[in-house]
């Protein structure tokens, strides 16, 4: 099939390069000329495991480009692949969509598939259909379609290949889209959610927020287990044993972050306010989420006092690993925390770079070794698998302090103290 896709992000670009092995011929549109540009030299804008080698091998079926009107002349299916981002009042900020909706009203002049798998907030497809007819496309042109998507970042090639679901919101009457998508996602193997416009909405957002859910849920337990001198990672270990529950996404550690968790639940209140719906769940889920980083820093000024004079080596800067990806990371969120409160801060990730606005003397430095070098507390912000293997020994040389503090909860204690360091985690004893 002849495909388009606007938006040259993290789920644009996995889905261009996707769809284009799956057989289609796709083209990848994005007004950012510059990263259309490195796309077209072979470089991938974002790091993402596998998607570089995947867009190099079905580069005889991919094209990048700028021109947007003609992508969407040229091909019968178009998928909405734009940001989504937070505005301040917790809304979604839609100019990115409405940019689209401009686009497909000025260019649809064929049977066209549009297909919306930005986030977008409750009744966003709806209101899309009723844009496009307003600008006086004919409704016998386009069908609207809502297929979420449901990538984790770090990991996202391939759960575009492995999904656990696929999910299709489809107009009332609509009797075409779905053998449509049929056809795209034909070779994924997943069951096929179809369902209504609003319902693959909710869908989505629901998701993400039962998993932050689980996420705070866990995170409030581990307070609970410093206090009583319990191991929070026994807990979640035996709890996660029940079917019911089920084991994933009960780490505790700093909390949740990037792209997609914080935005999507402020949404989701913001939607459900608007229609008069109360969320104290939710809100107690950012709550905790926000304040997460407090108990840490406790922590630290418990153990080593007077900020002045001390350094705090802080490995990892992106949200997760495997990824670069910065947005709202609970890494920068904690090292801007120990800047303001003048900690000598040195940070070290593999890929992601330290956003500098607001920072007044924390630094990033290139090597592991560097960032730890004479530091009076090293704290684990990333869960990245090289920091899981460090050669404590040498650690314990590099350091003029023996704190260790996990924010991930992701390293055995018993390795730590063995080389003479202190292991601080939340909810470990």
């Amino acid at each position: 099939m002849d495909i388009c896709v606007i938006g040259a992000g993290y789920v644009g670009l996995t889905s261009s390069a996707v769809l284009a092995d799956l057989g289609h011929h796709v083209t990848c549109v994005d007004k950012n000329k510059e990263r259309i540009q490195a796309l077209n030299s072979g470089e991938s804008p974002i790091f993402e495991p596998g998607l570089s080698e995947l867009i190099q091998k079905n580069q005889n079926r991919l094209t990048f480009t700028d021109d947007v009107g003609e992508a969407i002349q040229k091909n019968s299916c178009i998928f909405i692949c734009v940001g989504t981002p937070p505005l301040p009042d917790g809304s979604t900020d839609l100019s990115y969509v409405m940019s689209v909706v401009d686009d497909l009203a000025a260019n649809i002049t064929s049977k066209k598939t549009v297909i919306t798998k930005s986030t977008v907030p409750l009744g966003t497809n709806e209101m899309i259909h009723r844009l496009l007819l307003k600008k006086g496309v004919s409704p016998g042109l386009f069908r609207i379609v809502s297929n979420p998507e449901f990538l984790r970042e770090g990991s996202a090639v391939h759960d575009m290949f492995h999904p656990d679901k696929t999910v299709i919101g489809l107009q009332h009457g609509d009797t075409t889209s779905l053998e449509i998508m049929k056809q795209i996602y034909k070779g994924i193997q997943a069951p096929m959610i179809v369902t209504t416009l609003n319902d693959a909405e909710v869908i989505k957002f629901t998701s993400n927020a039962f998993l932050a859910t689980k996420i705070s849920f866990i995170n409030e337990v581990a307070r609970i287990c410093d206090r009583y001198q319990a191991d929070v990672t026994s807990v979640a270990a035996a709890i996660g044993l029940d079917p019911r529950i089920g084991k994933h996404f009960l780490q505790a550690g700093v909390g949740y972050g990037g792209s997609c968790f914080p935005k999507d639940v402020s949404s989701f209140i913001h939607s459900a306010k608007q229609r008069g719906v109360e969320t104290p769940i939710l809100e107690a889920v950012q709550s905790v989420n926000e304040t997460q980083l407090d108990v840490y820093i406790d922590k630290i000024h418990s153990y080593i006092g007077d900020s002045l004079t001390k350094k705090v080596a802080v490995l990892g800067i992106a949200f997760k690993p495997n990824t670069d990806d910065t947005r709202s990371s609970r890494a920068v969120a904690l090292i801007q925390k120990l800047d303001a409160l003048k900690f000598n801060v040195m940070a070290y990730d593999p890929k992601a770079i330290l956003p500098t606005e607001g920072l007044k003397t924390a630094k990033q430095a290139e090597t592991i070794a560097d960032a730890i070098l004479d530091a009076d507390c090293l704290f684990i912000a990333t869960d990245w698998p090289s920091f899981k293997t460090l050669d404590w020994k040498k650690v314990k040389t590099w350091m003029k302090g023996d704190l260790v503090i996990d924010g991930r909860n992701c390293i055995d204690p018993k390795e730590i103290r063995k080389h003479g360091l202190r292991y601080i985690g939340v909810g470990r004893v």
